[in-house]
C-alpha cells in the first residue's frame, strides 16, 4: 500500500489534500488566491490523471490526457464542478499567464539541456518535414472537402486552414479578423465557424499521438522514444557532461533565471520585430544554444528545471486548459455536419503520415517526426502540451514550438495573403 501514488503523490497525502478540499468546497472557504488556485488544480488533475491512466482502450488512445483535459470541459458545460473551483481555476489561468510559463520553462529546460549537434543537426530537417506535411495536409485535405460536396473556397478558408493556423490567439482570432475585412462578414460569426475546427484538429492529433506512442512500444526501430535525429541516443546533454558536476539545486534556480531572462528579453524585442512572444523565446534560445553561451552548471540544471516541469506542471496546466480553455460546446458544434469531422480527420491523418515518411526521409525518427508534426494540427500551445502529453514524448516540445508557431504564422500569411484576392 505505501508504494500505490495519485499522480506523483503518495496516496496518503492525496487523501489529506482531498478530504481538506471538500472541507472547504462545501463551506465556500477555498482561497482564491495562488495556493488555493494550485491545490484545486491538483485535486482533480492527479485524479483524472490516474483514472486516464487505467480505463483499457482510452489508455491506448492518450487516455490520460483525453481524461484531463476533455472531461473538465463536458464537467464544466454540464456545471457539473463546484461553481467556486472553476471561477477559481478561470481567474487563475486568465491573470497568471500559466500557460505561457510552461512554455517558457520547458523550452529553456528542454532546449539548454540538448545537445548542440543534435539542435543544429534537427533545425533544417524539421522545416523541410513541416512544410511538406502542411502542403499536403491542405492538398489532401480540399480534394476530400470538393469531393464531399463542399466549395473549395469554403472548405480551404474555414475548414482546413484553421486546423494548421497555430491555434485560437495566433491562429483563429487573426485569421477571423482578416477574413472579415476580406469577405465583408462579421468577425464574431466567422470566429464561430473557425474555432470548432481548430478544437476537433487538437482532439485528432492528441489520439494520433496515443496510437503512435503505442506504436513505438511495439516498434522500437522506428522511434528514439523523445528523441528526434536518428543515429543519437539523447536530445540531452551527453552522459559524460552530466556526470562531471553533481545536480545543485542553485544549478536549477539559475536556469530558471535565466528562462524568466529570455521571457522579459522576449518582450522587449516583441515590440520591434513584431513576432509572437513564444516564437522569439524559441529564436533567442536556439541563438544562445547555437553560440554555445551557456554555462555547464546552467546547463546540467536546465535538465532538472524540464523535469519539474513535465512532473508538476503540465497535470495541473492540462486540467487548467480543459476547464478555462476548451469550451465544450464548440467542440460539439463541428458533429452539425459530420463532413466536417471527415475532412478534419483527413488533414491530420495526412499530417502524420507525411511527417512520419519525411522523418524516415530527412533522418529523423518516424514515431518521433510524426508526433512533433501532428502538433502543428488544432490548439497552439495548448494542443502541443495536450499531444506531447499524449505520446510521452515531453522532450519534444522545443520542435513542437517550431511545428506550431512558426508553421501556423505561415499558414496564417498564405490564407489571409489568398483572402485579400478573392
Amino acid at each position: 500500500m505505501k508504494k500505490i501514488k495519485i499522480g506523483f503523490l503518495p496516496y496518503q497525502l492525496y487523501l489529506i489534500l482531498l478530504a481538506s478540499y471538500i472541507f472547504l468546497s462545501l463551506n465556500h472557504m477555498i482561497p482564491n488566491d495562488l495556493m488555493g488556485a494550485i491545490g484545486v488544480l491538483m485535486v482533480f488533475s492527479l485524479i483524472l490523471e490516474e483514472i486516464g491512466r487505467h480505463i483499457p482502450l482510452v489508455r491506448t488512445l492518450g487516455g490520460k490526457v483525453l481524461v484531463v483535459t476533455f472531461l473538465p470541459s463536458f464537467l464544466v458545460y454540464k456545471k457539473w464542478l463546484p461553481n467556486d473551483s472553476v471561477q477559481i481555476i478561470n481567474e487563475f489561468m486568465d491573470n497568471t499567464n500559466f500557460l505561457m510559463l510552461f512554455i517558457v520553462f520547458i523550452v529553456v529546460g528542454s532546449m539548454i539541456s540538448m545537445s548542440r549537434e543534435v539542435l543544429i543537426k534537427s533545425a533544417s530537417k524539421i522545416i523541410v518535414a513541416l512544410l511538406t506535411s502542411q502542403i499536403m495536409g491542405i492538398i489532401v485535405g480540399c480534394v476530400v472537402a470538393v469531393l464531399l460536396g463542399f466549395d473549395l473556397k469554403h472548405a480551404f478558408f474555414f475548414i482546413v486552414v484553421p486546423v494548421m493556423a497555430g491555434g485560437v490567439g495566433e491562429g483563429a482570432l487573426p485569421l477571423s479578423i482578416g477574413y472579415s475585412a476580406a469577405f465583408g462578414l462579421s468577425q464574431g460569426d466567422v470566429f464561430a465557424q473557425l474555432l470548432p475546427c481548430v478544437f476537433m484538429g487538437g482532439l485528432i492529433g492528441v489520439v494520433y499521438a496515443g496510437l503512435l506512442n503505442q506504436l513505438g512500444l511495439r516498434r522500437n526501430d522506428l522511434t528514439g522514444f523523445g528523441v528526434l535525429v536518428r543515429d543519437t541516443t539523447s536530445n540531452s546533454l551527453s552522459g559524460e557532461s552530466k556526470n562531471e558536476m553533481p545536480h545543485k539545486l542553485e544549478y536549477t534556480l539559475s536556469a530558471a533565471t535565466l528562462a524568466i531572462s529570455i521571457y522579459f528579453l522576449s518582450i522587449l524585442l516583441k515590440k520591434f520585430i513584431g513576432l509572437p512572444v513564444p516564437i522569439v523565446v524559441l529564436l533567442l534560445v536556439i541563438a544562445i544554444k547555437i553560440l554555445n553561451l551557456v554555462p555547464k552548471e546552467i546547463e546540467v540544471g536546465s535538465v532538472d528545471l524540464y523535469r519539474f516541469t513535465v512532473t508538476a506542471i503540465s497535470p495541473l496546466l492540462l486540467f487548467g486548459v480543459g476547464v478555462s480553455m476548451t469550451p465544450w460546446e464548440d467542440l460539439i458544434k463541428v458533429f452539425s455536419d459530420f463532413r466536417i469531422v471527415i475532412v478534419l480527420f483527413t488533414v491530420v491523418t495526412t499530417i502524420v503520415i507525411v511527417g512520419f515518411f519525411m522523418g524516415r526521409l530527412t533522418g529523423l525518427n518516424e514515431i518521433d517526426s510524426a508526433i512533433v508534426m501532428s502538433c502543428c494540427s488544432g490548439q497552439g500551445g495548448t494542443g502541443a502540451l495536450a499531444i506531447l502529453a499524449a505520446g510521452e514524448r515531453m522532450q519534444l516540445m522545443p520542435f513542437a514550438q517550431v511545428s506550431v508557431r512558426i508553421g501556423g504564422a505561415l499558414v496564417v500569411m498564405l490564407a489571409l495573403s489568398l483572402a485579400r484576392l478573392f
